[in-house]
């Protein structure tokens, strides 16, 4: 973290599963305090979603109801894109078929509701974009220097005691379908404590799954940000990006 006040980084316990809604709120209240303090925020990472939230807003979907989400998610893939093409053909058509998660969420909010998710989107409120001054910057690095930068980092969360931590998390008991459950990392290094695969496919698998998001990463910020939002690549691709650079350059 090189010296540099974070927050709300580590600020959920794995028990509690983080929204992007619930994210947004409290980022709200941190960047008016910083605003109160005279300091400049500075929002960054990869969760892009999160982003969108705190800067659009969110659609006021109410909650689902628990037998409609149960039906929902015990579906085959097959069965729920069948269905979602027929009772939300809009979304149906946005989605690959193997978009488990995104499909059982339009499919879910359709029967809980009675609305489509694309015309709940319609309502959103809670976004600050119009309310703050915003200089945005993606920053889009070679794809196999960030590939290379993923595997490296797999190995050195494994030398940071990533496999006691995980040991430490299954202890708790925590129900599968939790977030903190599913992070990268967490389900290869749980394989390989019950003995289903050796040390060396935990570590490939790993690395996979570090890749697999940062490529999709690179798929939602090359289709999700305004078209007019600055875009810059790293002059020097074997260092650490120097974000500084980059923000000094838009703001004078």
């Amino acid at each position: 973290m090189r010296g540099v006040e974070h927050r709300l980084f580590g600020a959920w316990d794995g028990a509690e599963a983080c929204s992007a809604a619930a994210w947004a709120g409290r980022a709200r209240a941190e960047i008016a305090a910083c605003h109160a303090s005279g300091a400049v925020p500075i929002l960054v990472g990869g969760t892009g979603l999160y982003l969108k939230v705190l800067l659009e807003g969110i659609a006021p979907i109410p909650e689902i109801d628990p037998a409609i989400r149960t039906a929902v998610r015990a579906m085959s893939e097959d069965d729920a894109y069948r269905l979602l093409e027929i009772e939300d053909p809009l979304r149906a058509s946005e989605l690959a078929p193997g978009d488990r998660q995104r499909i059982a969420r339009a499919l879910e909010v359709k029967r809980s509701t009675g609305v489509t998710l694309a015309d709940w989107q319609l309502a959103k409120a809670g976004g600050i974009a119009e309310m703050v001054d915003l200089f945005p910057l993606v920053i889009e690095p070679e794809r196999a220097w960030v590939y290379d930068r993923c595997d490296a980092r797999f190995a050195a969360m494994l030398e940071s005691g990533a496999i006691a931590e995980v040991e430490a998390l299954l202890a708790r008991g925590l129900d599968p379908d939790l977030p903190v459950m599913r992070a990268i990392g967490v389900p290869e290094i749980a394989a390989y404590l019950a003995g289903e695969i050796d040390g060396e496919r935990m570590v490939a698998a790993g690395q996979q799954a570090t890749r697999n998001y940062a490529k999709r990463q690179f798929t939602w910020f090359r289709r999700q940000p305004p078209a007019e939002w600055p875009r810059a690549r790293p002059p020097h691709e074997s260092e650490y990006i120097d974000i500084n650079r980059y923000f000094a350059s838009l703001l004078r």
